[in-house]
This record gives C-alpha cells, sequence and structure tokens, in this order.
C-alpha cells in the first residue's frame, strides 16, 4: 500500500474584461466563488483588479489536492459559470503550484471595490535561493532533532524502519507546522521589505 500525502493546488487565472463592466465582472466572479465554496476539498478564493479601470483581473482558489480540484474544474456548475461570462470575459493565462513552494504563494483572501485603487495580485513569488533557505532553517532543526531522538530510543531499530518513521512524522510536521511559521517570521526577507525593527 503506497502512501500519499494530499498536496495543495493553487490556480492562478489572468482574465481581460472591458472596464465598464466592471460590476459585472464582480458579480460574476462572487457567483464562481460561491459555486467553489460548495465542493470538499476548497480552501480559498480571491480576486483583485490591476489598476483602477485596468482591464486587467486576477484570480486565485485552492484546493486541497489535485483529485478535489478535478471534481470541481469538470463539474457542470462550473462548466455553467464559465459559459455565463461568455462575450463578456477573456481568459488570458492560467498557473498552477502545487508543493511546498506553495507556503510562498501570494495571499489567497482578496476582496476588492472596482472604484477604488488596487495593487497587483500580491507580492511575487521569493527567489528559489532564498525558499531553499527557509525550507533548510526549517528541516535542519527539525530533522536533528528527530536524529538525535530515534538513535537513542530506537537504536535497535533497523536503519530503513528508522528513517521511515522519521519521515512519516517529519513531513508532516513541516507542512503543517514548523514551514507555515518560519515563512510568516520571514516574510520581510522572502519578499525584500525593511525588517521589522528598521520600521519601529
Amino acid at each position: 500500500m503506497s502512501l500519499t500525502l494530499a498536496v495543495p493546488v493553487t490556480v492562478a487565472i489572468a482574465r481581460r474584461v472591458d472596464p465598464a463592466r466592471s460590476s459585472e465582472m464582480v458579480a460574476w466572479m462572487r457567483a464562481g466563488t460561491a459555486l467553489a465554496e460548495a465542493f470538499p476539498g476548497f480552501l480559498g478564493a480571491g480576486w483583485v483588479q490591476s489598476g483602477p479601470g485596468s482591464p486587467e483581473w486576477h484570480m486565485l482558489y485552492r484546493f486541497a489536492d489535485a483529485e478535489t480540484l478535478h471534481r470541481w474544474e469538470e463539474s457542470p456548475q462550473r462548466h455553467w459559470w464559465l459559459s455565463s461570462a461568455q462575450g463578456i470575459v477573456e481568459h488570458t493565462r492560467v498557473e498552477r503550484r502545487t508543493g511546498i513552494e506553495g507556503w510562498f504563494d501570494p495571499p489567497l483572501e482578496h476582496s476588492v471595490d472596482p472604484i477604488e485603487p488596487v495593487g497587483p495580485v500580491g507580492p511575487a513569488t521569493p527567489p528559489r535561493w532564498k525558499q531553499a533557505v527557509t525550507i533548510w532553517l526549517a528541516f535542519f532543526p527539525l530533522s536533528l532533532s528527530a536524529t538525535l531522538l530515534t538513535s537513542r530510543f530506537l537504536d535497535a531499530v533497523p536503519l530503513a524502519a528508522r528513517v521511515l518513521l522519521m519521515t512519516l512524522c517529519l513531513t508532516p510536521l513541516m507542512t503543517y507546522l514548523v514551514l507555515p511559521r518560519i515563512t510568516r517570521a520571514l516574510h520581510w526577507w522572502l519578499h525584500g521589505q525593511p525588517a521589522p525593527w528598521r520600521a519601529l
């Protein structure tokens, strides 16, 4: 029996619409979000306009894994929703992100009034070397602690079994506890912002 961990999938879609129809665009996206919320695995959605009067809109939504995302994307509800915007909305780009890199994605929750100035979808994804350093900072102390504990209390257990046990324990700890905390703490560094203590 194989062990598979659910990996959240984030979908980013760029769309264009006549600025005169911004109110219709907002109503259409709210309707799509309301439909998606009824599907198992839905984790959140949001949208922003690139700027005041801009025809560019960016929408993000996230599902718990590829399977739940597929159910939404192939559902009659979504097909009806997309067809209802024909002639109004133009789809220009779709991007999918999965895996641990998702912790470095821009925030999912956005709601804007189209008549007020808004910025881009969020900060750009940090450089990969910064992502690697952040993951190492989370992984090293966790791995070291686990190695010391297993060598002390499970010394008689075969090496392969010890490594299996460590990875089964460390993977969810890294994904759901340690990595979210360290990415929040280092958000300023990941996105090239001034250190919090310098802003005081």
